[in-house]
């Protein structure tokens, strides 16, 4: 999943942007509230972690412009406010959850998950499908109960499809889901991250199959 981190402060942004990458996910950092905003702006993402105390545009009103846009985006708020009037004021405007500071990042990444459990209506952090089964807590991965080798993105790619059977993804999405802006994507890439997967995956009673001028899809056969 594609997130953006907004944090000032530079050691607690670091350690945000890698612990969300060590579970799997695509990051990007913005460290000004303005740019965030801009960002936000043209920019799709699965989950925002929105810190309140920020330079040019605070948290709040971030948050406040998102849902005026009457934007979905998941977004968890992160506070050095302890006083209830300010976690109140960050659920009334729009936010699905709340850290204080400091925080436990195991905490973190399990609110992260559960947010994007919720966005896309998992009850729990196992992914079935086809005799594979993804633990999203553990990032970890079988087939038939023998583990399976995958790279950090070809799991993330394995939990985008597997997650949504039959839905079709196209190559931009997956572009965006994989791919952040530091990085450089391309279609060819994507191509071969499927091809990869595919190779792995072989024998499960699921298939990852291409649609020509459509995307990628997960069936079951």
């Amino acid at each position: 999943m594609r997130i953006l981190v907004v944090e000032d402060v530079a050691d607690v942004g670091e350690a945000i942007v890698a612990s969300l990458e060590r579970i799997g996910h695509t990051v990007d950092w913005e460290r000004n509230g303005g740019e965030a905003d801009a960002l936000l702006r043209a920019q799709v993402y699965d989950l925002v972690v929105l810190d309140v105390m920020l330079p040019d545009m605070d948290g709040f009103a971030i948050l406040k412009a998102l849902r005026q846009r009457r934007k979905a985006t998941p977004v968890l708020v992160l506070t050095a406010r302890s006083q209830v009037e300010d976690r109140v004021s960050a659920l009334d405007l729009g936010a699905d959850d709340y850290l204080v500071k400091p925080f436990d990042f195991r905490e973190l990444e399990a609110r992260v998950r559960a947010l994007l459990r919720r966005k896309t209506g998992s009850a729990t952090n196992m992914i079935e499908v086809g005799g594979i089964t993804l633990d999203q807590a553990g990032r970890a991965a079988t087939l038939h109960g023998k583990p399976l080798d995958l790279t950090r993105r070809e799991l993330t790619l394995l939990e985008i499809l597997a997650a949504r059977p039959g839905r079709v993804f196209g190559k931009d999405e997956l572009m965006d889901q994989l791919f952040g802006f530091e990085d450089e994507p391309s279609e060819n890439a994507v191509e071969q991250y499927i091809a990869r997967l595919r190779r792995k995956i072989a024998g499960a009673s699921a298939e990852i199959r291409t649609l020509r001028g459509l995307g990628y899809q997960m069936v079951v056969l």
